[in-house]
């Protein structure tokens, strides 16, 4: 397996790059959020990497930083998840917030991504919860409780994407009842 490609960029495309290492160029399919991290052409990157083969295909997959490329294969170890799945699913979340959803149970933050709705949401949920707790991914402090937030808040009225803006500023380690009122505090500046 090839983990990691170090070399100059020689073009930028959206949705992925090509990494000259040592003469040969690699196309690398990278996020948005990685695109945007990686350097201009002719400059000296380095991209975490998955190298996924198939009977017709060898693709890499790029991301700027280990726990990007981890979290991927996690999600390509997941019932229904594929590459292009995987690969929207981080475009759409950051590591963290992926983590902190799932360990939450926070189905509403997960269909945020074009193609899952809330029945592969749930899947995705039973599939990847068991795996990030065990490996122990990242340590975020345990159940955010973002799920129940997002609950209490939707009883409220609010709309989804009122609370998708506010959820990052919900500090993860407070109790409940704190976390709801930093968002009503946060929602309420809003208005």
């Amino acid at each position: 397996m090839i983990g990691r490609l170090r070399g100059t960029i020689v073009a930028r495309r959206t949705g992925g790059v090509t990494l000259d290492v040592a003469g040969v160029g690699y196309e690398v399919i990278v996020t948005p959020q990685t695109l945007s991290s990686v350097p201009g052409v002719g400059e000296a990157a380095v991209l975490h990497t998955h190298l996924h083969v198939r009977e017709d295909a060898m693709t890499f997959y790029g991301f700027a930083d280990e726990p990007g490329r981890d979290m991927f294969r996690l999600l390509l170890a997941t019932s229904g998840i594929g590459p292009k799945v995987a690969m929207a699913i981080l475009g759409s979340l950051r590591v963290d917030e992926l983590h902190r959803a799932v360990i939450g149970e926070d189905i509403d933050a997960l269909t945020v991504v074009p193609g899952i709705g809330k029945r592969s949401a749930q899947r995705l949920l039973i599939d990847l919860k068991p795996k990030l707790v065990d490996a122990d991914y990242v340590s975020l402090g345990g159940d955010s409780g973002s799920g129940r937030v997002r609950e209490a808040l939707e009883g409220l009225g609010y709309a989804a994407a009122e609370i998708r803006e506010i959820i990052p500023e919900i500090p993860e380690d407070a109790p409940l009842e704190e976390q709801l009122r930093v968002a009503l505090r946060a929602l309420g500046r809003q208005a």
